[in-house]
């Protein structure tokens, strides 16, 4: 064994001790597999590049993988200069070799695969899909086809009433690809549009940004103005710190729904908010239980709802449109370059856009920022105002 696989195997060992001893041992076996993928990748490209003029970057973007990993044994948000240069490079990196574990598996038998290389191109578009959103203006016509079984679905494009118009934040994980200056700019460009709702649905934070309120509510400042219209819901990373989020949102007005409804007075109307709680268990029940406990009043209805893929237990007709988010949009996908399908469809979780099913209907929001998998490839995040179009008005 090289030196170099000697020291990465040492990093590796020194990641997974500082992981067990300073967050316990859930989070250190998450991270030992993650950065023993790496480790196994990265030393087999090394031989190939140790003689070549991209030694230096590949060496210095290897240490900054460890760095970056062993740090967050104690998170904290961190400055711009770390982030550009330990947080950003690192992520880039680890999604690179994970990327290329095919070819890292055809060196260490022996071949010389082709273009080996492109992993890391791949990985580098990521960047740019992980730092920028996609703007955009959806109309969602409430058509009331009765769609059989549950599918991604087209509304109607003939709309002349005045819609519901809604601006929806939701997966910002507040962390290394969204600091808070991102976010609130984020949230400025949200009140300029000038919705009747704002609504937040789910996953405000990272292991990064878990620590203090004071950085989730001085991203969220600029929805202020918006209070009394401005609703949210729990997202799974929510319940790792709630008392942080819910700190962080009643600073600002924005009315937490934890298995309850309100009634949102705005231009439109008056409107009903409707926010499920995050579950993992009893999905089913859940959902029926809090549709008996609200039953419909004749008034326009928003569900808030952080899974998409608990969509299908709630009862027909609990609400008007769905509203989830969750996926981050599928994460790994050819949404980029005009297609629809991500690494989500493989389990058959509804991943982005409108979908439809009888006569209900969810909109998946692509995320305002992510997590999990280090970058987004091919599914940018997004920044959309939301037209809702009812025919029954």
């Amino acid at each position: 064994m090289s030196n170099f696989s000697l020291a990465s195997v040492g990093a590796w060992l020194a990641v997974a001790l500082a992981a067990y001893f300073v967050r316990g041992r859930p989070y250190a076996m998450f991270v030992s597999i993650i950065v023993g993928v790496y480790t196994f990748s990265a030393t087999s490209f090394a031989p190939i590049v140790a003689d070549t003029l991209v030694w230096p970057a590949f060496a210095t973007l290897h240490v900054s993988v460890y760095v970056h990993l062993l740090l967050l044994a104690r998170p904290r948000m961190r400055p711009l200069w770390y982030r550009v240069f330990v947080s950003i490079p690192a992520s880039f990196f680890v999604a690179g070799a994970v990327l290329s574990l095919p070819w890292g598996i055809l060196i260490r038998l022996g071949f010389h695969p082709w273009v080996p290389w492109l992993p890391f191109a791949v990985a580098l578009t990521g960047v740019w899909h992980s730092m920028t959103a996609r703007k955009s203006n959806v109309h969602i016509v409430l058509d009331e086809l009765n769609i059989p079984t549950m599918a991604r679905h087209r509304s109607s494009k003939e709309h002349t009433d005045r819609p519901l118009k809604i601006v929806q934040i939701t997966d910002p994980h507040l962390g290394p690809f969204m600091s808070v200056a991102r976010l609130r700019k984020i949230c400025e460009r949200a009140v300029l549009a000038g919705p009747d709702l704002i609504v937040l649905t789910g996953d405000f934070l990272t292991m990064e940004s878990q620590d203090r309120a004071d950085h989730l509510r001085d991203a969220l400042a600029p929805l202020l103005p918006m209070a009394g219209r401005t609703f949210a819901c729990h997202g799974n990373h929510d319940h790792e710190a709630p008392r942080v989020v819910a700190e962080a949102l009643s600073s600002n007005g924005i009315h937490l729904l934890i298995d309850e409804q309100a009634v949102a007075r705005t231009p439109y109307g008056d409107v009903e908010v409707l926010g499920f709680d995050f579950v993992f268990a009893n999905r089913k029940e859940h959902a029926a239980r809090l549709a008996a406990k609200y039953p419909r009043t004749g008034l326009m209805r928003i569900a808030l709802l952080h899974d998409p893929g608990a969509f299908k237990h709630l009862p027909e007709g609990t609400a008007d449109l769905v509203l989830s988010g969750h996926t981050h949009g599928g994460h790994l996908g050819f949404v980029s370059l005009g297609g629809t399908w991500t690494v989500p469809r493989i389990v058959d979780m509804p991943d982005h856009g409108l979908w439809a099913r009888n006569r209900d209907r969810l909109y998946v929001h692509r995320g305002t920022g992510h997590y999990g998998f280090p970058l987004r490839l091919g599914v940018p995040a997004e920044e959309s105002v939301l037209h809702v179009h009812s025919k029954r008005s």
